[in-house]
């Protein structure tokens, strides 16, 4: 077939900078210029025309948005730069203080500030290298996320390409989020399709930005605004200014924002969108307060995880009345009983709320709370509804107290309440109130990693008694006949996931003992636990002594290892994952010369990446760690380091350079 024709070749350039613009005006000046109609006829034709002829097809053309292939799993990204969290004000006091550390750090100079809208969404980073979009990622811990970039690019806010010259590297970050009429309309598909309903638009956020198809993150209408660029030294010097540069380049930005010198004036900005917050089409959890220059940001520095130079200033959580009917026990994945409030129907915050936790027996004590109260409801953060009061006068007579119940209400099995714990547990894991959420945990990435079994699927398997714990998974292959004959299964699709649940087989006894979903036992903890036996029928049978006697096993964590394998159910189906095959035996470190000591990395390392500096240490038998305490040995810090440096300094812990660290493995 012959090449596109020059002719051909300008009209694709002209149709993907018409659309461009058509993004631009759209989502950053919110002026969109012709119909929907017309733009998805502009659409069209380029898809057709690339279609056609394949080599008109670029990485950033808008026709790429409709999202490449699934992916098995998000790589790791260290942040060059951590990202931070925000220390909260909740009143007036707690503004004015703010205003007086920075001035009482800044001494004399002037201070002008920067107040906008707080978007109740998912911090994300994204990055531009010449003015392509190269790369995006969640925030994670701060120090690490995940690289979801193939999700991120079908995201129409987010430019592929910038707008004008933007040579070398830039990053952005900003916040994803979710329209209310497109979060309302996809829970209303969502149901009529007898799926689960998502809580709240960030909720919902969060859930579409981890999903490993791309072209049902574009179905779902996510959008984004920056808050942030990160630019090399000099480039820029306020905050105010780089909001204005990120409008010029083509990335959206809130219009919302507006410059202060005095708290008074932070004060107005924040009651005045207090009031006005349901006027937006999105939602808002209070304002954001930087200081202007960046400078002067740079002065201020950061403590612990929040910088000094910037604050959040949070709304009041919306409140309601309404009557308490009952009290019900709502048991969860690890067992937990929760009590939670039956409520007559009442709408806040944008949704009805018919139900609240109620946490825990001595939460119901705290309140007072009996069943016929009138309650006080509200929601915190404008997204969990709780009961946080009575109103005693209106209390009917013969209301009744509230019992926690002696034996599980879904299977029967008795109750146990840890020492120095206010929960209690049903630790039977075949109680069938917690066999779905067991079953998701031990199928999920960071545990057994068995790909296809995700909730509809689990919830399938379940219902029908095809699986009544983690162990029948390994002989759902004698069940293939009738997997193939269920709804939207088949033979392609048993045969995936027997095999996947095979594969599985080979993970190690870390990720093993992890799935098993002990309470308190988190991907860390089971790493620990794994390297310090030599088996499950070790671990199994270690005292509360030998377990606490290993660095960061509390007496909370070896309570519940020891309760977990107490429970009869627990230790048959250890013996089933024994009999399907599954690796038991424990993972010790290396010996090597870092064997026995323990680090934590900070800033930017000239020649390698955390991840790859984590090996190196592990491979010579040493330990990493993410805080700073008396028991860690040495600091590796690079470019950058913020507080942890700080903190190592005032407790007297070694400082090495890569180079150091490098010359100490050989």
């Amino acid at each position: 077939m012959a090449g596109p024709s020059e002719q051909t070749v300008r009209r694709a350039e002209a149709l993907r900078a018409e659309l461009r613009e058509h993004d631009y005006r759209y989502y950053v000046l919110a002026e969109p210029a012709i119909s929907d109609e017309q733009y998805d006829r502009l659409m069209r034709e380029l898809e057709e025309l690339e279609r056609t002829y394949p080599s008109l097809r670029t990485p950033d053309s808008p026709t790429q948005r409709v999202g490449g292939s699934p992916t098995k799993e998000f790589p790791t990204v260290t942040h060059g730069t951590p990202m931070l969290s925000l220390a909260n004000a909740y009143n007036e006091e707690e503004l004015l203080d703010f205003d007086r550390r920075v001035h009482s750090l800044l001494g004399a100079d002037p201070v002008v500030y920067v107040t906008e809208l707080k978007f109740d969404g998912v911090a994300l980073t994204l990055e531009y290298r010449d003015g392509a979009f190269t790369r995006g990622a969640t925030r994670g811990d701060g120090t690490q996320g995940d690289d979801i970039t193939g999700n991120l690019r079908t995201v129409r806010s987010i430019p592929l390409r910038l707008r004008g010259r933007a040579p070398g590297r830039i990053e952005v970050r900003g916040e994803a989020f979710m329209h209310r009429d497109d979060f309302e309309r996809m829970n209303r598909q969502r149901t009529e399709a007898g799926e689960k309903a998502f809580i709240n638009p960030r909720n919902a956020t969060a859930g579409t930005l981890k999903l490993q198809d791309p072209k049902e993150v574009a179905r779902r209408h996510l959008r984004f605004s920056a808050y942030a660029m990160l630019a090399a030294e000099g480039t820029l010097t306020t905050h105010f200014d780089s909001l204005e540069r990120l409008r010029r380049l083509g990335i959206p930005v809130s219009p919302i924002v507006a410059r202060a010198t005095t708290v008074r004036e932070i004060i107005d900005f924040w009651r005045r969108w207090e009031e006005r917050r349901d006027s937006l089409p999105y939602d808002i959890d209070g304002i954001v307060i930087k200081v202007d220059a960046l400078a002067q940001q740079r002065r201020l520095g950061a403590i612990a995880k929040s910088p000094r130079w910037a604050l959040a200033a949070k709304f009041a959580s919306r409140k309601a009345r309404t009557r308490l009917t009952a009290i019900q026990i709502q048991v969860g994945r690890v067992g937990t009983l929760t009590p939670v409030a039956e409520l007559e129907p009442v709408f806040l915050g944008g949704t009805t709320v018919s139900r609240a936790t109620l946490h825990n027996s001595e939460y119901i004590a705290s309140l007072d709370l009996r069943v016929g109260d009138t309650v006080i409801l509200e929601k915190g953060g404008d997204v969990i509804p709780k009961v946080t009061g009575i109103v005693p006068e209106e209390r009917p007579k013969g209301a009744r107290r509230f019992t926690m119940p002696r034996a599980c209400p879904a299977c029967g099995a008795p109750v146990h309440r840890p020492e120095g714990e206010t929960n209690v547990y049903c630790e039977n894991t075949e109680c069938p109130a917690q066999v779905r959420a067991r079953i998701e945990h031990f199928a999920s990435r960071s545990a057994m990693d068995i790909e296809g079994l995700g909730e509809a699927a689990v919830d399938q398997l379940v219902r029908l008694g095809l699986v009544r714990n983690s162990a029948d998974l390994y002989v759902l292959h004698r069940h293939r006949s009738r997997l193939t004959e269920l709804e939207r299964w088949g033979e392609k699709s048993a045969a995936n996931l027997l095999e996947a649940i095979e594969a599985s087989k080979a993970r190690p006894f870390s990720r093993v003992l992890y799935a098993l979903g002990i309470r308190h036992v988190g991907a860390g903890v089971a790493q620990l636990l794994a390297e310090q036996f030599t088996s499950m029928k070790a671990l199994m049978q270690a005292s509360r002594e030998q377990l606490q006697d290993i660095p960061a096993i509390g007496p909370r964590i070896a309570e519940s290892v020891i309760a977990f394998f107490a429970e009869g159910h627990n230790r048959a189906l250890v013996a089933a994952l024994a009999r399907a095959g599954l690796t038991l035996e424990g993972e010790r470190r290396p010996d090597g010369a870092l064997s026995g000591k323990t680090f934590v990395l900070t800033g930017t390392l000239p020649g390698r990446s955390r991840e790859e500096a984590k090996q190196l240490i592990e491979q010579h038998g040493g330990r990493v760690v993410g805080s700073v305490s008396a028991r860690v040995d040495y600091v590796v810090a690079g470019e950058g380091p913020g507080s942890k440096l700080e903190k190592a300094r005032t407790l007297g812990i070694a400082i090495l350079s890569e180079d150091e660290l490098i010359r100490m493995t050989r």
